[in-house]
């Protein structure tokens, strides 16, 4: 860690007598960034490090590393927690330890709406202290959080998703607790990476992919795939930006504020993006805008509540992880759910923010 700051502030160190003293107050971040500089979630992490820097009146700035080239996703989080990195993008499912208060939202429930996932995990991992403490074992502080939004089933050849029986013998790439509900209804999960998918598609080694619509762009899987169905079956939300606990407890209380400020704000603008995309991706696979023409089906509400109903068990699942813990796991989910509910009443009488 004494390594890591003196890094940070070389250039302060070196500017002593001969600048201003407020360039000491400059301190550069790196970033460790799992995913690639394209598509909706690139957009929002370069707005969030953009908007903190101008927040903090250019005090803070950061060095990014993109697509895994510092630490990849399943590494981020201990890269973060020791200092490799001072802070990074994290998912839950590739840390389930490490991060089992984060897990909380990669469980499915009613809501697969972006906004409404991400104002919900934004507010619950920002104001739950014993959420906070926990990740504060680990050396790690939230920032800020994305959502894949609702779940779909994009499909090559002549495979196709649209009930709970199409599952059974479907070899479908899936995480976190979806890969689960799907093996439970008879599916064989494949383990590959998100940078994997196209690939795992083309070749026959997947026949779906549980995927969002946001990836079908970024990921190009439009070029591969034959149909996609939309279940919009929860959304993995256990996915964030960490900062390390002892480099934020090194900042000062500008660069603290501009951070926290630039978090909610990241919330509202990818949530605006995330909607925009997943419109213009149905229209644009239904026309061949896209690149490809792509037919799109909708689960019936029946086979819908199938899919939530299926994951009923591993809510509990995580609630007896937290009670091993020491901590009150259904209270937590209880309060969780409770807003939820919040958000998106609210989203359905006033509209998304933007609109407002």
């Amino acid at each position: 860690m004494i390594r890591t700051k003196l890094l940070r502030h070389v250039g302060c160190y070196l500017a002593v007598g001969l600048l201003s003293t407020s360039v000491c107050a400059e301190t550069t971040l790196r970033f460790a960034e799992g995913g690639p500089n394209r598509g909706t979630r690139s957009q929002a992490v370069e707005h969030f490090m953009s908007n903190a820097s101008e927040l903090s009146g250019g005090e803070l700035k950061f060095d990014i590393h993109w697509g895994g080239a510092l630490l990849d996703y399943k590494t981020v989080p201990a890269g973060v927690s020791v200092g490799t990195a001072d802070l990074g993008s994290v998912l839950a499912v590739y840390s389930p330890t490490k991060l089992k208060a984060l897990a909380i939202g990669d469980i499915p429930h009613q809501s697969a709406d972006p906004w409404v996932g991400m104002r919900s995990m934004y507010e619950l991992m920002t104001t739950n202290e014993v959420l906070q403490r926990m990740l504060g074992e680990e050396n790690l502080m939230y920032l800020t959080g994305f959502s894949s939004s609702g779940v779909q089933f994009e499909c090559a050849g002549d495979n196709r998703i649209e009930s709970v029986e199409d599952i059974r013998g479907k070899k479908i790439r899936a995480v976190a607790i979806y890969s689960k509900v799907l093996k439970d209804m008879g599916a064989d999960i494949v383990g590959v990476t998100a940078g994997e998918i196209y690939q795992a598609l083309d070749t026959g080694l997947v026949d779906c992919s549980a995927s969002y619509l946001y990836t079908i762009r970024a990921l190009k899987t439009f070029e591969v795939i034959d149909h996609v169905s939309l279940a919009d079956w929860g959304q993995v939300a256990g996915f964030a930006v960490m900062i390390n606990r002892d480099i934020w407890n090194d900042l000062n209380d500008n660069q603290r504020s501009a951070l926290q400020q630039a978090g909610s704000d990241t919330i509202d603008y990818f949530a605006r993006l995330q909607v925009a995309e997943m419109d213009q991706v149905v229209e644009g696979l239904t026309s061949g805008a896209i690149g490809n023409k792509v037919p799109v089906s909708r689960w019936s509400a029946t086979e819908r509540q199938r899919l939530i109903d299926g994951s009923e068990k591993y809510i509990q699942d995580w609630v007896d992880a937290m009670n091993r813990a020491g901590v009150d796991g259904q209270g937590i989910w209880d309060e969780y759910l409770a807003i939820v509910a919040r958000y998106e009443a609210e989203k359905e009488r006033l509209g998304y923010p933007w609109e407002r």
